[in-house]
């Protein structure tokens, strides 16, 4: 007769531990996100009585909760993508993501973004995962750029405030953005203005050049080590970032662009783009100041590129994305992206009449 195995014997198996602690380690992941703003604000708004939608208290619950969320997605995303990059070689990942005809990595990774209703930093996390596994950087940044632009809640708000004919523009457009974007970088050859260390393979704190023969033990434990080196070279980016997103977190410059913006200055679309980088918002918050604007007679292409500025580049994505690209590669990015948003927004200006 065979041996009976006691429960502890069981769990003192290896491939119980292994698999068991991660499917603990998943749930707990997923079970912190879902409960993350639901726990800030039960702690700010009911424990300590604040009033976090106005003021101090709004900026504090901000960046509680979104240091949260931006740090359980780099635990999460890069852990996954560090494991899968463990079967594959750079080479292969290139041919497979990266398309074989020109363009059609971007696309694709465009259309990825459309469905991953991500803010610019909370996009930060997947590129740094997919630049990691040997994607072209052309086609991270189409992802990049179309993740936080265009997806359902953008497109849901803007069919419900403005109809189908602006909604279909600002996604075709958004889109075009995206793919035309990454072409461009990608065409520049800019892999060198990435950090060194994003490229490397590490086992146990030493690079390795080959993950063949690798165990599951040995590809966990990469996953883990990477895990842990990406959050220690990122947290004060992460914290400095949010916080910086914190503290203009809901500014608006209504009067501003009513002002200095309106359907009589020709240099209103660049100063919209000028005024919507530096803000941090998603579309979910950036689109009833949009509306509020266009009640007061503001050009609709004039509107839709301070949207897209506000909601693709942001000054807290651009401190994340520093610990990994370099300042030169931040400012092709930045640069090439709000050019295109410019040219949208005089494009939607001459048409929407």
């Amino acid at each position: 007769m065979g041996a009976v195995l006691t429960p502890s014997a069981v769990l003192q198996r290896p491939g119980v531990r292994r698999w068991g602690g991660l499917a603990l380690a998943a749930v707990a992941v997923v079970g912190l996100y879902a409960a993350n703003e639901f726990f800030w604000t039960w702690l700010y708004r009911d424990v300590f009585g604040l009033d976090i939608a106005t003021g101090w208290a709004s900026m504090l619950h901000f960046f509680s909760y979104d240091t949260v969320k931006i740090a359980l997605l780099l635990i999460g995303i890069i852990f996954l993508v560090t494991v899968l990059r463990s079967f594959m070689t750079v080479e292969r990942t290139r041919a497979l993501l990266g398309g074989k005809r020109e363009g059609v990595g971007n696309v694709m990774a465009a259309g990825l973004g459309v469905v991953t209703p991500f803010c610019s930093c909370s996009a930060v996390p997947a590129f740094i995962g997919f630049v990691a596994s040997g994607v072209p950087l052309g086609v991270t940044m189409s992802f990049l750029i179309a993740s936080p632009l265009v997806n359902e809640v953008a497109i849901a708000l803007l069919l419900g405030l403005f109809g189908v004919g602006p909604t279909m523009m600002y996604v075709g457009a958004g889109l075009v953005i995206a793919i035309v974007a990454g072409l461009v970088i990608g065409r520049l050859k800019l892999e060198r203005w990435v950090e060194p260390f994003v490229f490397e393979t590490k086992l146990r704190g030493q690079v390795i050049t080959s993950t063949v023969g690798l165990t599951w033990d040995d590809r966990i434990q990469m996953g883990i080590d990477e895990v842990i080196s990406i959050l220690r070279g990122i947290w004060p980016y992460l914290l400095v970032g949010i916080g910086l997103g914190a503290a203009i977190h809901g500014w608006a410059p209504e009067d501003f662009f009513a002002t200095y913006a309106g359907s009589d200055n020709p240099f209103a679309v660049l100063i919209a783009v000028l005024v919507g980088v530096p803000l941090y918002s998603n579309a979910a918050g950036v689109l009833p100041i949009v509306d509020a604007l266009y009640a007061k007679g503001l050009p609709m292409g004039t509107l839709l590129a301070f949207m897209m500025a506000t909601v693709a580049l942001s000054l807290p994505e651009m401190i994340l994305l520093r610990r990994v690209l370099k300042p030169k590669l931040i400012a092709v990015f930045a640069g090439v992206t709000a050019a295109g948003i410019i040219c949208v927004g005089y494009l939607f200006n001459a048409i929407l009449v």
